[in-house]
Formats: C-alpha cells, structure tokens, sequence
C-alpha cells in the first residue's frame, strides 16, 4: 500500500530561551491516517504541534530550526502566510472553549466569517458538522439553547464541530479526551475514525490504551527526542525500543 506524506518533518529543534524542547526530529504524517504522538509530560508533543499550526509564532523566546512541510510546502519558510495555514489547520484543545453563544451560533460563526450568509448553507453547514462530531441526535432540537449548558463530553465535540465547519485538511488534537468520561471519549474516537476517511489527524493523548485503539501510526517521544515511530501495531506488540516498551507497559510516565 503507497502512503502519502501529508506532513513531513525534518530535523525539528525547538528552544525556549536555553531549554531545547525538541532535539531534530523528524517523522512522516500519512495523509488520511491517525497519527498518536504520546510520552510523558515534557517530551515537546504539544511544542510540535504548536509548530504544525504556527501558533508558537505568538511564543516569546522560541526558537526553531528544521523544516515541516505540508504537502511539499516548508510552512516555516519566512514567506509562508501563517493566517492562510492556520485556515487550513483546525485544532482541539484538552479543554473545551465554547462560543457564550447558541449551538447553532458556535458553528455557524467561522463559515460567516469566511463570508458564508445564505442561511440554507449554514444550515446544512451546522447540521452537517454537529453529525460529524457525533453531537446532531443530541442537540437537534435545542440548536437556540447556549452552548455553555452543554456537558464536558458535548463541548469538546461541539468544538470539534466548530472545527469541521471551516472545512480543515488536517485535525490537531491535543489531549481532546482527558477528564472526559469513557462515553463521551469512545463518541470522539468514533467520529475521529470517520473524519480520516478526508482529514488527516494528529492525536496527542498520555493514554497509550486509546493511542492503541484508534491511530494508525504512533510516535513515542521522551524528554524532546523521537524515541520510535512507527505503525501502532508494531510499536504495541514489537517495539524496537526497550524505552518504548516501558512506557507502554506502565513503567514510568
């Protein structure tokens, strides 16, 4: 099976004033795949993400070398519009920041601003993201209701929805399950593995069991290093790295 490269990374290096947070790291993200970044708390996973995104532009003292292309593109490039990838980029964060706004408000807000006003367009629009996210049967009919009375669990898919709705090529998702509870994380996993079918993703979790059941490749990291990577079937059952295989197990973290 030929895998396409959707995101490729090259000998990354990030610091913050002296602390080197990533030490060149390169790695592969297939296109239409889930990809898991895991390992402990400062290993730099969500300092890599924040590169992908550009959002580590608004980071005081950070510095970056390497390359990250997104299709054959060095989005680090000096001349690279930041605004323009970040329209082709939708993250998720461990909380969920709702709109204090309606349901429908919270979705419909993004494709306005992209100058979408024809009412039947952000209907279908909503509607079409909250059943992608797994959230429409539940809220369907209380779309005016604010969605600050939502649970926890229907936030973060209302946010993911929120993301859906501008239509991104790719998905960061960072730590998008942590304090939920196992209902609402298995409907996030089950709506991340339909949006592959047309996004690519990268999920971020310290959950090795939820990295196992839903990504397709994984990458371990420890202390800023790519410690492995590879497909999550070969990193859970034959790691090449005696590190790898602790972590997994439970051994530190």
């Amino acid at each position: 099976m030929i895998m396409n490269v959707k995101i490729a990374i090259k000998r990354l290096r990030v610091t913050f004033s002296k602390n080197e947070i990533l030490k060149s790291v390169s790695v592969d993200v297939y296109k239409n795949t889930i990809t898991g970044f895991m390992g402990p708390s400062g290993s730099g996973k969500s300092s890599l993400i924040s590169v992908i995104n550009r959002m580590i532009d608004f980071e005081e003292n950070a510095g970056i070398e390497g390359e990250v292309h997104i299709d054959g593109q060095n989005i680090l490039d000096g001349d690279h519009n930041a605004v323009e990838l970040r329209r082709r980029i939708g993250t998720v964060f461990a909380v969920p920041i709702p709109l204090p706004r309606s349901i429908y408000e919270n979705i419909a807000y993004g494709p306005r601003l992209k100058g979408i006003g024809d009412r039947d367009s952000l209907h279908f629009i909503v509607e079409d993201s909250l059943k992608k996210a797994f959230l429409w049967d539940e809220v369907k009919d209380r779309l005016s209701m604010s969605a600050l009375k939502l649970s926890g669990g229907q936030q973060q898919r209302l946010c993911l929805a929120r993301t859906l709705a501008l239509k991104p090529e790719i998905i960061l998702l960072d730590e998008p399950c942590s304090g939920l509870d196992p209902i609402s994380t298995a409907k996030i996993e089950d709506a991340l593995n339909e949006l592959k079918k047309d996004i690519t993703i990268i999920l971020v979790s310290n959950n090795t069991k939820q990295i196992a059941r839903i990504t397709d490749f994984s990458a371990f990291f420890y202390l800023g290093e790519l410690i492995e990577y590879g497909t999550t079937e070969k990193l859970f059952t034959t790691p090449s790295m005696k590190k790898t295989e602790d972590y997994i197990q439970g051994k530190f973290g």
